[in-house]
């Protein structure tokens, strides 16, 4: 009897992150994260970047990684018509819009080549409509740009590493005009760090796979 209750006491928590993961949230994990703005010095002594990389649990840690410039990853929905979408809708696939990470970064210690170099080290860029283990319009690749200088640098790095022939196949990333940006909830917010073993096992397949389409 003990042991079958010290067995149901220890899946509680597990299952409770599988439907989490599916995308039923519970309390303020539901709830989605403030945004950056003015407020927070953006246009200002701020800029920010938006990537769409597949599942966006797998791209907040290339850009942290980068170091003091970056102020922050957030995880959010983006490219689509539906406003305010919730992780559950985007997963349908009907919203147009793909899993997204804003970085907000200090343009004087980290530049917008070095995003972008993180960016295409992170993705595999001739897969349409998805990303290694995940499949959908949801999963699709793209740099959103802010301005006509984010644009021009984004295309030039893209060119450059088709000339490069480093990939086996064509570049299929889109680089589109940055719309509205909707931070995802609470839970999917900083995943790598707080759901460690599961982010490492689930990168793992896409680090496997990520090697396959370079030369």
């Amino acid at each position: 009897m003990f042991i079958n209750g010290a067995l149901y006491a220890a899946a509680i928590p597990i299952v409770f992150d599988l439907i989490q993961d599916l995308g039923v949230d519970f309390g303020e994990d539901a709830v989605p994260v403030p945004g950056y703005g003015p407020e927070q010095g953006v246009g200002t002594k701020y800029q920010v970047a938006a990537f769409a990389g597949g599942c966006f649990w797998c791209m907040e840690a290339p850009f942290d990684k980068l170091g003091d410039g970056v102020i922050a990853t957030l995880s959010g929905y983006t490219g689509g018509a539906t406003e305010n979408p919730t992780y559950r809708e985007v997963s349908a696939g009907t919203t147009g819009h793909a899993e997204t990470v804003q970085v907000v970064y200090d343009p004087t210690l980290v530049s917008y080549e070095q995003l972008l170099d993180a960016y295409w080290h992170s993705i595999d860029p001739t897969t349409l409509d998805r990303q290694f283990v995940d499949s959908g319009t949801q999963y699709r690749t793209a740099i959103y740009y802010y301005n006509e200088e984010q644009k021009r640098l984004a295309e030039t790095s893209r060119d450059d590493l088709a000339a490069a022939n480093t990939f086996r196949a064509p570049i299929v990333t889109e680089i589109t005009e940055a719309s509205t940006f909707y931070p995802a909830e609470k839970y999917h917010q900083d995943y790598y760090k707080k759901k460690a073993m599961k982010y490492s096992f689930y990168r793992s397949l896409s680090e496997h796979q990520l090697g396959l389409n370079y030369l």
